[in-house]
């Protein structure tokens, strides 16, 4: 009979598991990487941004001694993503766990004349290359990868959303004292319409492929600390019942937990860490 820690190991166990990790040379992308290494996962970080991409996979290589794969990958073109699973297929690699990464965080700006980011001047094009990215890419990523893990007996697709998936963005969090009205800056209203949509695509895949063993369910991480201005963390941690934001290393275990058989009748689900600040 196994112990419990070795209960544990073998349910968190990704050896012999191939995942792919879009928008890997972001923050938390390296965090997600990092996770997954740790459990034993033949981990691919991809990223559109192949220089960036190079110093993240150092990042990792720094912390878990295992320098991962790297690939150049467009998730906004479908020719990208299936050249990626070619060229992963030449190298005897078949991706089980998709982790649907890649967005665009567009940062609010200090102060303008006008404020772009605001509705009333959000312009057509970055409405669509932001969703293109952040919604269109992770259906394409889900379709090639999530029908290749159909084939062949099943996997794991994560989405990352956020605590923006389940209510709206605050926009006093970016209010600037001594600025017209309409020169403040906003949360744009992409970023929300995407994770909102992320969570719409989670259920749709869940219930698509359940009965070839894909499960699909998405992880909404609050605000992470990465040196923000003190105003605007002391404002965001206001409204946190833990205080405080959350460290990048928070969502390694719920990254393991969700891409692994630990969590294996979960499915179709979006699990919210945020510090508690969504149950308000």
């Amino acid at each position: 009979m196994l112990n419990t820690n070795q209960l544990l190991d073998t349910q968190f166990d990704l050896s012999k598991k191939v995942a792919l990790v879009t928008g890997a040379a972001g923050l938390l992308g390296v965090e997600h990487t990092i996770a997954l290494i740790q459990a034993g996962a033949d981990v691919v970080m991809t990223d559109v941004n192949l220089e960036e991409l190079e110093v993240s996979a150092k990042k990792v290589l720094e912390v878990t001694d295992v320098n991962p794969t790297v690939a150049l990958l467009d998730v906004s073109d479908q020719d990208s993503v299936l050249l990626v699973q070619k060229e992963l297929a030449s190298q005897g690699k078949t991706v089980t766990i998709l982790i649907n990464n890649a967005a665009i965080d567009p940062k609010v700006q200090k102060d303008s004349v006008v404020e772009t980011s605001r509705l009333e001047n959000f312009s057509v094009d970055d409405w669509d290359f932001q969703i293109k990215v952040g919604l269109t890419g992770a259906i394409l990523c889900s379709k090639v990868f999530g029908t290749e893990m159909a084939k062949n007996g099943g996997g794991v697709i994560l989405n990352i959303a956020s605590d923006l998936s389940v209510f709206a963005p605050d926009q006093r969090l970016y209010k600037k004292y001594g600025l017209l009205s309409e020169q403040q800056p906003v949360k744009p209203v992409t970023y929300s319409v995407i994770k909102h949509g992320l969570i719409g695509l989670t259920k749709y895949l869940a219930t698509y492929w359940a009965d070839q063993s894909v499960r699909c369910n998405a992880l909404s991480p609050g605000g992470v600390y990465t040196s923000q201005d003190d105003e605007f963390v002391n404002r965001l941690s206001n409204l946190i019942p833990m205080g405080r934001m959350a460290n990048k290393e928070e969502y390694r275990g719920a990254v393991q937990f969700m891409c692994s058989d630990a969590s294996a009748y979960m499915n179709g689900q979006n699990i919210v860490i945020d510090g508690g600040r969504s149950i308000l």
